[in-house]
């Protein structure tokens, strides 16, 4: 009598149903999931984006107390209305300029850029940086409904990742396989098992830091429901600075160079990051001091909090943080690749672009495979060529526009106009030409964005120099692959007799 054999884990059924539900999923995210993958990438260079916008803005290493405190008040008295805080970041290696962010209490902000002597400069220009870190973060949606979308997002590429690994069994065991040159199908599954498996832990790092930025009032309403009896403020302050009493007399802008004394006394040599000043022109006026410590840990900011007389009321250790605080303190900084410098950011950057090409990658195995099946879908291949190669143009087109406004809502209008034109394109056009206008669109673009910018801003940041420097490169690039296809395909229509003999058919 034989013996039954074993279904094994995971059974075939088992894959299949993973497998469809996979499918699914990637389908109804498909097009969120690659903007977001899109624009995190893009967002991982914020800083140099922040430089890029403001090349004259004079660099520096330190910045002394007496220029902070000239500095402030200068801002305080250039505020239109009640100051609510100020928001002084100072100077860093990713921002060699110290910036000064001024909340009224009827919500107005502004954000003023300062010299190394305590001299406001100007209005920081950061309109492509607050347009693309903000389309990532929430859509420009209003910020708690766009928010949770994303970690939506977030979620759903984490399920995508996992089901997607138990819907291939082989997928470690073949994780050098690719089948290139041949069928288009293979080619496209090979490439997105390969790159699944080669950077797994990127993208599960990534997915899940976003799942939890994204879905954190969700998470904090979660315990306070579970721990104190639904007060949520009991559980923000497990994480923040206690606040002082009010007191809303009024009073001169509080004086920060003792401060600064008290800090250093305190933490001997260590940078301060930033400092927020609540309430400056009262009497209940408080300053808290953000220190890095010099550890390796990527939660390393100390917190003194000082009132009005210079009294220490709280003070925080990153070595004392409870894992709650260190997880949150690190969750901005891992989902970003703002930590280590600059070859972690290219790292970020490259990876990033691996788990874009993965959010498109699975549209393109769902419609190749149903294309081999006999059962094409031409009108979604035209709508996902439009959507995959319409955001690069859209997205470059608005830091075009960034150059002529330092306002967010013209870069928004100008990426939804290009947006919706390259859809619209869809209609009427094959998937080969969408993809031929959007790859030279975003060409011609960058090109014109490396040309006008120094015109336009000036070169006085090196760093405004390699971005731009970069983005010729990009622009050359695109245009080089369409000029290579268009050239190609001339070739392929050439009659027989006038081609060169050596690629005359024998």
């Amino acid at each position: 009598m034989k013996a039954k054999k074993s279904k094994g884990f995971p059974s075939p059924d088992l894959v299949r149903a993973v497998l469809k539900g996979h499918s699914g999923l990637g389908l109804a995210f498909a097009a969120l999931l690659y903007l977001v993958c899109l624009t995190g990438t893009i967002a991982v260079f914020t800083h140099e984006f922040q430089r890029w916008e403001n090349p004259a803005a004079e660099s520096m290493e330190t910045m002394s107390a007496e220029a902070v405190q000239a500095a402030y008040r200068a801002a305080v008295e250039r505020a239109d209305g009640p100051v609510e805080h100020a928001l002084i970041l100072m100077p860093s290696q990713d921002r060699p300029w110290p910036t000064l962010r001024i909340d009224t209490e009827d919500g107005t902000q502004t954000t003023w850029i300062a010299d190394s002597s305590g001299r406001i400069s100007g209005e920081i220009r950061e309109g492509w940086t607050k347009f693309v870190t903000r389309l990532h973060i929430n859509l420009h949606l209003p910020q708690s409904w766009g928010i949770f979308i994303v970690g939506l997002t977030g979620v759903a590429l984490l399920s995508s990742l996992i089901s997607g690994l138990l819907a291939h069994p082989r997928l470690f065991r073949d994780a050098f396989h690719l089948r290139l040159g041949g069928s288009r199908r293979l080619q496209e599954a090979d490439l997105h098992n390969r790159i699944g498996v080669w950077a797994l832990p990127f993208h599960v790092t990534v997915s899940l830091t976003g799942a939890l930025l994204g879905l954190s009032s969700i998470i904090i309403g979660a315990i306070g429901l579970a721990v104190f009896q639904g007060d949520t403020a009991k559980v923000y302050a497990i994480f923040t600075p206690p606040h002082l009493a009010e007191d809303a007399r009024p009073a001169p802008p509080l004086d920060l160079r003792p401060l600064f004394a008290s800090v250093a006394t305190k933490a001997p040599g260590a940078r301060i990051s930033y400092l927020v000043v609540e309430h400056p022109t009262e009497m209940g006026a408080a300053v808290i001091f953000e220190v890095e410590d010099g550890s390796s840990r990527l939660a390393n900011a100390d917190s003194y909090a000082f009132d009005r007389s210079g009294k220490l009321y709280h003070q925080q250790k990153a070595e004392q943080n409870n894992v709650g605080q260190q997880i949150l303190g690190s969750l901005g900084q891992l989902h970003f690749g703002w930590f280590g410098g600059g070859m972690i950011k290219i790292a970020y950057a490259l990876l990033g672009l691996g788990l874009t090409y993965l959010a498109a990658g699975g549209v393109n195995i769902w419609l190749a495979r149903r294309r081999d099946k006999g059962r094409p879908a031409p009108g979604w291949e035209r709508v996902w060529a439009a959507s995959v190669w319409g955001q690069p143009v859209a997205l470059v087109g608005a830091a075009l526009a960034a150059l002529f406004t330092m306002s967010v809502a013209p870069l928004i209008w100008t990426w939804a106009a290009i947006s919706v034109a390259m859809l619209g394109a869809a209609a009427f056009l094959p998937p080969v030409a969408i993809s031929r206008i959007g790859r030279a669109g975003t060409g011609i673009f960058f090109i014109a964005l490396a040309t006008a910018h120094p015109a336009f801003m000036g070169t006085g940041d090196r760093m405004a120099l390699i971005v731009n420097g970069v983005f010729g490169l990009i622009g050359l690039s695109l245009l080089a692959t369409v000029i290579g296809q268009v050239s190609m395909l001339r070739k392929a229509l050439m009659p027989a007799s006038t081609r060169p003999k050596s690629e005359r058919r024998t």
